[in-house]
């Protein structure tokens, strides 16, 4: 894919993280990425689509962030240790700020919202794939199916995600702890092999 098409992205990221969705423009992202209006368009036929886009390339960038991790994953420990980086990496991530704000939009618009369902199923999948792959390998004893245990997982990451963003002053250190135990009984850490 073209520079042009990554410069546009990332203009957006940038956009939303400062302006928000709403006042996000094509005229400001244009001007941000040094490209015009047309090529935008061109792109990204609209700001719906260019959101959606956005998450979508997020996504699949710390999808293949955690497969590298996961490989490497020999215990459910080491397991843990990936999902709990990757939640510290999110809620450092400035621009993760796009996917409260994609969400939001997902209420107003069906394209928004099937197009947001897909992402998270593919993310879900992809967790439940990496458990069902460690779990043939002797290395966990998930206490329920694979894609249970995701869901439960991602939603844990969310909850904490949307906690620290609405009050990031909060001290959270116990309540993570308390999700961190619970990801390990999931994952029947104290069954493995």
């Amino acid at each position: 894919e073209g520079e042009r098409a990554q410069r546009i992205l990332a203009a957006m990221r940038t956009s939303v993280g400062t302006r928000g969705a709403a006042g996000s423009t094509f005229d400001h992202v244009a001007r941000e990425a040094g490209v015009s209006r047309g090529l935008l368009h061109y792109y990204f036929g609209s700001k719906e689509q260019l959101l959606v886009e956005v998450v979508r390339r997020d996504c699949d960038a710390r999808i293949a962030v955690l497969e590298e991790r996961f490989a490497d994953a020999d215990s459910a420990e080491a397991i843990v240790e990936v999902l709990l980086s990757q939640l510290q990496a999110l809620l450092q991530d400035e621009s993760q700020s796009v996917v409260y704000e994609v969400l939001s939009a997902s209420r107003r618009s069906d394209y928004v919202r099937d197009e947001l369902a897909e992402v998270y199923n593919r993310w879900r999948e992809h967790l439940a794939d990496v458990l069902r792959e460690k779990e043939r390998a002797g290395v966990i004893k998930p206490r329920a199916d694979a894609a249970a245990v995701a869901a439960v997982v991602l939603a844990l990451g969310d909850g904490f995600g949307l906690q620290l963003v609405s009050d990031p002053e909060r001290d959270a250190s116990e309540a993570l702890e308390v999700g961190i135990t619970t990801v390990r009984w999931l994952l029947g850490a104290d069954q493995a092999g």
